[in-house]
């Protein structure tokens, strides 16, 4: 009977393992830092995460979760199995390469971000070259594909032959940082000393597992002089054409740098529109025109397109040069000639102007906006008496780009209202600015600004101002003047503020005068304009142009990645357990990322955590990342929603995290019942593997209990 009593045991503890095993979880990963994501924060798709039940490093093997390490089918396993109510909370929440991530992460607890360098290609190897003479550059490219930055120590040339190979430029530096799958080039090039092959190999040092990687270098030198071609230019761009019209002439100028001379034995064009290009200069092909060594010519190109669209061709040099043919790159585009001419203001507003007095002046500035030259026919007035031009600067064309001044009086001979238009013609549509006044007997003031515009501003960094620029606005009339509008409009009015001592409401005495000072403070790079208005109480309107460019702030615009964008927390009763998500915080970008701070919105907070984002304001260097713990504790009972809005040391740079959750009220207390399997479990049956653990224990001590007086009777009965 002892015997069988201990072969029921070992049976009950084997199955004890085997649900212990199942419990623990997670798979084979090909991402550990991803599955310590969804360890800690649960399915991507949201819910219960493993750390609720496990802690927040498996190394503690709360609930046995070590049995799961690089193990994903244990985990499934476990889900499919329901142990201890797994497959309700994550069946189907997780696909086989989650899983795998998670059992890897398992089996690394101790998982950090790290870079990974990957140097391509291998080898280098460059064409026969004479000695002294340089070949190259050719180039290797260092990728970081691991998931933190990628530090650079040092980038050399070593080997046998080092001396006749030299580092050629590239963007990989010294000291330089690649951020998680980031690249950059270094390039090298081929000097032999002496004759035969040569070999050496770049070297760079960095952060990553192993130190350094490298490139072999090789290249044979030549003892026999020979020629080499080189160009001044690898490729001639000659931007936007117009149809019809030939560009200007681009040269290049092919050089050789070799010991030998240099021979063409073809000098052509090709690809799809060769034909609008024109080939000129001094090369030339065949032995008479051998270029000797240490010479140059030129080679001339001008396009002609005939249609609209881009253009491409390619001109290649075949020769008996050591670096073989040369190839240079032709593009360009065409549009079709249109002539587009602008009126600013493109109405002209006197206001009441008293009859007799002096004229008052606006000013029309006309803008050649095509990509033609503008040819003036006639710039005239039409309509009442009490309008003329005055002296402007148009003269009889306008370069493309260009602008001119257009001024027009007013100076009424009778009363009521008076209508006329600026006419212009010219090999544009026909451009007209329409006008009007009143003429009074009664005294006026007569408004004029100092200047006519566009206010350009200088170049400006996004977030700061440029110099304060400052218009007059003056009164020569006869009474005094009430300024009722002044305002900016256009296209980007909140780049710009307007101040000084003129303001909406504000009066201006006969002879008197006001100022309007207007700055410029980008928001964004680029080009940036507004129109100031400003309207008297007598009817004149002025236009005032507002112009500048915003430029980026040095160091790239900040990046930041987070993981997940949002988050559903699902529903949560009110009062219990407050359940947390991690949101992954990472610089994607090139440059050291400043977070200055976190504001929440709706029931949901941070939580403090030592695993988690140090205090705000932090820094992140490139590629580096934190996690952001938010805890939801709902207040009431219905859906909540909130954010948090995460901002950067940089005017205008925030990230904002969308949050949802359902508030469920408390189930109202009935006859007590336990529906759970025991332990640490949602489950709803009795598949916990605690609830296993403790019938073998009570089943173990019993027939230890048993066994006892059993023996005792034996030996009784022995003694007998």
């Amino acid at each position: 009977m002892a015997w069988g009593i201990r072969i029921r045991w070992a049976a009950v503890l084997l199955a004890m393992v085997a649900t212990l095993a199942g419990l623990s979880g997670q798979a084979m990963a090909a991402d550990a830092l991803n599955g310590k994501s969804l360890y800690l924060n649960g399915p991507v798709s949201g819910g219960a995460s493993c750390a609720s039940c496990h802690g927040a490093s498996p190394a503690s093997n709360v609930n046995g979760i070590l049995a799961a390490a690089n193990q994903p089918s244990v985990i499934s396993n476990a889900f499919a199995a329901n142990v201890g109510g797994m497959g309700s909370l994550f069946n189907g929440k997780f696909s086989a390469a989650e899983l795998a991530d998670l059992a890897a992460f398992i089996g690394n607890p101790n998982v950090v971000a790290a870079p990974a360098a990957s140097l391509a290609p291998s080898s280098l190897t460059f064409s026969g070259t004479g000695i002294g003479q340089t070949a190259g550059p050719l180039a290797a490219t260092l990728s970081n594909t691991g998931n933190a930055a990628l530090n650079i120590g040092t980038i050399a040339i070593g080997g046998a032959a080092a001396g006749d190979f030299l580092l050629a430029g590239g963007s990989c530096a010294n000291g330089a940082a690649i951020a998680a799958g980031g690249s950059c080039t270094v390039q090298a090039s081929f000097k032999p000393t002496a004759a035969g092959a040569r070999a050496a190999s770049l070297t760079i040092t960095h952060n990553a597992a192993g130190g350094s990687s490298s490139v072999a270098l090789s290249g044979t030198g030549n003892s026999t002089p020979q020629a080499t071609i080189a160009l001044s230019a690898a490729s001639v761009n000659f931007g936007t054409l117009l149809t019809g019209s030939p560009s200007t002439v681009s040269t290049v100028t092919v050089s050789n740098s070799g010991q030998a001379a240099l021979t063409f034995s073809s000098i052509a064009l090709g690809g799809a529109n060769a034909g609008i290009i024109t080939l000129g200069g001094s090369c030339a092909v065949g032995a008479p025109a051998a270029l000797p060594a240490g010479a140059s010519c030129t080679v001339t190109l001008q396009a002609l397109p005939v249609t609209a669209g881009a253009f491409t061709a390619s001109l290649t040099l075949a020769s008996n040069a050591s670096n073989g043919n040369a190839t240079l790159g032709v593009s360009g585009s065409a549009t079709t000639p249109a002539p587009a001419l602008t009126a600013t203001p493109s109405a002209i507003a006197f206001g009441a102007q008293t009859i007799g007095a002096a004229a008052a002046t606006q000013t029309v500035t006309l803008a050649n906006t095509g990509n033609v030259a503008i040819g003036f026919t006639k710039i005239g007035l039409t309509g009442n008496a009490g309008f003329n031009l005055g002296a402007g600067d148009c003269g009889v064309s306008l370069a493309v780009g260009a602008s001119c001044a257009v001024p027009v009086r007013f100076a009424p001979t009778a009363e009521g209202a008076a209508s006329g238009a600026l006419a212009v013609t010219s090999n544009a549509p026909a451009l007209q600015v329409g006008i009007s006044g009143t003429g009074t007997k009664q005294a006026t003031g007569t408004p004029a600004l100092s200047e006519t515009g566009p206010v350009a501003f200088a170049d400006t960094q996004v977030g700061s101002s440029a110099a304060v620029h400052t218009t007059t606005l003056s009164n020569s009339g006869s009474a005094a003047l009430t300024i009722s509008t002044l305002t900016l409009g256009g296209n980007q009015p909140g780049d710009f503020v307007v101040g000084g001592t003129c303001a909406a409401n504000g009066a201006v005495a006969p002879g008197a005068s006001c100022t309007v000072t207007t700055a410029f403070k980008p928001v964004a790079a680029g080009t940036r304009s507004a129109d100031l208005l400003l309207v008297t109480d007598s009817g004149a309107q002025f236009h005032l142009a507002l112009n500048g460019s915003g430029v980026a702030v040095a160091g790239g615009t900040p990046s930041l990645t987070i993981a997940p964008q949002s988050f559903d927390f699902g529903a949560v009763v009110i009062g219990g357990t407050a359940p947390t998500r991690r949101f992954t915080l990472t610089n994607s970008g090139a440059a050291a990322l400043t977070l200055a701070g976190a504001a929440y919105t709706g029931p949901f907070a941070a939580v403090s955590d030592s695993t988690g984002c140090a205090a705000f304001p932090l820094t992140l260097a490139p590629g580096a990342s934190c996690d952001l713990l938010v805890r939801y504790t709902p207040l009431n009972a219905g859906t909540s929603s909130g954010s948090v809005a995460i901002q950067s040391n940089v005017a205008g740079s925030s990230w904002t995290i969308a949050l949802n959750g359902q508030g469920t009220a408390a189930a109202p207390s009935g006859t007590p019942s336990n529906r759970g399997g025991g332990g640490c479990s949602m489950a709803a049956d009795v598949t916990d593997p605690m609830m296993v653990v403790l019938v073998v224990v009570a089943l173990v001590v019993i027939g230890w209990r048993r066994r006892r007086p059993l023996v005792k009777q034996k030996n009784h009965w022995s003694l007998k």
